[in-house]
C-alpha cells in the first residue's frame, strides 16, 4: 500500500511539474504523445476508484503477478488506444489534463488508503485482494513514469523502491531474474520492449532475451 501511494504520487508531481510545451513531445508508449499518456492515467485513475467500490465475495482468481495477462504489441488498433489520443486533444490545453488528473488521482490515492488491504474486489472479470490490486498498479505507475520522462531528460524518475519492486514483479511475471548488471530501470525498459537492448545486455540476459518483450496488458 506505501509503495502504491508513492509511485503514484511521484508520477502525479512529475505530470505537475512538466512544461506545458513538453505535452507535444512523444511519450515512451509507441504512437502517443505525453498528453496521450497523462489522458491514460486520468482513465488509470478512473479504474482504481472504480475497481476499490466493486467489493466481490467469490475467492480471488488472481493476484498482483497472475492480474497482468502477456499479450501482442498494441496495434493502435484498439478502439480504446485509438479513443486515447482523441480525447486527450479534446482538452485543449495541459492545464486541463493536469487539473483532471489532480482531481481524479488525487481521490484514487485516498481511495488507496482508506481501502482494506483484505477486502476483495473485482475487476475486468476476475477477483483479487485490494491489497494485490494494489501492489499490482506499483508496476504500472513505474512503468507510465519511465514512459511520461523518456524524452524529457530534466524530469525527475521513479523512486528507486518502487523501480526496485516494479522490477521484481516483472521477473516474477516472467518467471525468471534478469541479470545483476541491468539497473532496475534498464531491466523495466528491456523486459517490456521500451528499449531494445545492446549486444552485450542480451549475451548477460542468456535464455531469458528470447521471451522478452513482456507486454503487459
Amino acid at each position: 500500500m506505501d509503495l502504491f501511494s508513492r509511485s503514484w504520487t511521484a508520477l502525479r508531481t512529475a505530470v505537475a511539474e512538466t512544461p506545458d510545451e513538453d505535452f507535444e513531445r512523444p511519450s515512451g508508449c509507441s504512437g502517443w504523445l505525453v498528453r496521450d499518456l497523462v489522458c491514460h492515467l486520468v482513465v488509470d485513475a478512473q479504474d482504481v476508484l472504480i475497481t476499490l467500490v466493486t467489493p466481490a465475495e467469490d475467492e480471488p482468481t488472481v493476484d498482483a503477478v497472475t492480474y497482468w495477462n502477456l499479450v501482442e504489441p498494441p496495434t493502435g488498433e484498439d478502439p480504446l488506444d485509438a479513443l486515447i489520443p482523441r480525447l486527450a486533444a479534446a482538452y485543449g490545453e495541459p492545464r486541463w489534463l493536469k487539473f483532471h488528473l489532480d482531481d481524479v488521482g488525487s481521490a484514487a490515492g485516498r481511495a488507496a488508503g482508506l481501502a482494506d488491504p483484505a477486502a476483495r474486489v473485482s475487476t475486468r472479470g476476475e477477483v483479487l485482494t485490494a491489497g494485490d490490486y494494489l501492489s499490482a498498479y506499483v508496476l504500472e505507475w513505474t512503468l507510465h513514469h519511465l514512459d511520461l520522462i523518456a524524452h524529457l531528460p530534466s524530469a525527475a524518475g521513479p523512486p528507486a523502491e518502487t523501480l526496485a519492486a516494479a522490477r521484481a514483479s516483472l521477473e516474477k511475471i516472467a518467471g525468471a531474474s534478469f541479470p545483476a548488471s541491468l539497473s532496475d530501470r534498464d531491466a523495466l525498459l528491456i523486459g517490456t520492449g521500451r528499449r531494445t537492448p545492446t549486444d552485450a545486455e542480451k549475451a548477460a540476459l542468456g535464455d531469458v532475451a528470447a521471451r522478452l518483450p513482456l507486454v503487459l496488458g
